[in-house]
């Protein structure tokens, strides 16, 4: 029976029977992989807690028939203590691995390998606010997948221009003539924040005050869940609770 080894990041697993557990991780040189971790769940296990969601871990695979079956694995990175102690960082890490499980489903990059593993290391070591880390990491995940949002010129009709209206189904922001009715507009300082998280600019994303970012999330969440065309359930669990009055809409 072949085998071949990879780096990779555990997303989820499934109990299987009395003892085992099906493991599926995204491995930074094949992509999605779905495997049997044997007697994990025994206390005996080499493996240990070493297969736990959001950690990352070198491990040797036998290529099955529609399963393949981990044979060892060692620990890169345990994130999921760190982030299983804190529920706001957890919630945000279930969000990121569900994203990335389903956008990797089909077309997978080696750069969603990447901008997962710094997601939860952030995650992990508590670098920047845990609601600003998974919102940069929507963006820049849908980006990767050819869905960046227009944020600069009309999502319509390119003209470039100061425009406020958000239209989610239509890319991005678009100019009045075109804004489909109900559409959000932008706080002052939204569209700098939107920007900011899709680069990775970090002094102006934290320099952001509570409402901008309670906008900005939504509109995130919603344009997640619009492009992905599948529900990810971790989102609701989320603190996405405006604090003052709702967001302008046109008319």
């Amino acid at each position: 029976m072949p085998t071949y080894r990879d780096d990779a990041i555990v997303l989820r697993t499934h109990l299987l029977g009395e003892s085992d557990k099906i493991v599926t991780l995204l491995g930074r040189s094949r992509g999605k992989i779905r495997a049997v971790a044997k007697g994990i769940r025994k206390t005996t296990s080499r493996f240990g807690a070493r297969l736990e969601p959001f950690n990352q871990v070198d491990a040797m695979f036998y290529e099955g028939k529609s399963l393949d079956i981990i044979q060892q694995a060692e620990s890169l990175g345990a994130h999921s203590q760190a982030i299983g102690k804190d529920y706001g960082k957890y919630t945000c890490a279930m969000v990121m691995v569900e994203t990335a499980d389903k956008l990797t489903d089909h077309d997978y990059q080696p750069s969603h390998y990447s901008l997962l593993l710094g997601g939860l290391r952030a995650l992990a070591a508590g670098d920047h606010e845990s609601s600003l880390i998974v919102d940069s990491y929507l963006l820049r995940a849908l980006a990767l997948a050819g869905w960046s949002p227009s944020l600069e010129s009309c999502a319509v009709t390119g003209d470039v221009g100061d425009h406020s209206a958000f239209a989610v189904s239509l890319g991005g922001v678009v100019s009045d003539e075109v804004a489909p009715p109900g559409s959000p507009r932008l706080r002052e300082g939204s569209k700098a924040l939107l920007q900011s998280l899709l680069e990775g600019d970090w002094p102006v994303a934290e320099a952001s005050d509570a409402l901008t970012r309670s906008q900005v999330s939504g509109l995130i969440a919603a344009y997640t869940q619009y492009h992905l065309e599948r529900h990810v359930k971790s989102l609701v669990h989320l603190d996405r609770t405006p604090t003052t009055k709702p967001v302008e809409a046109l008319s």
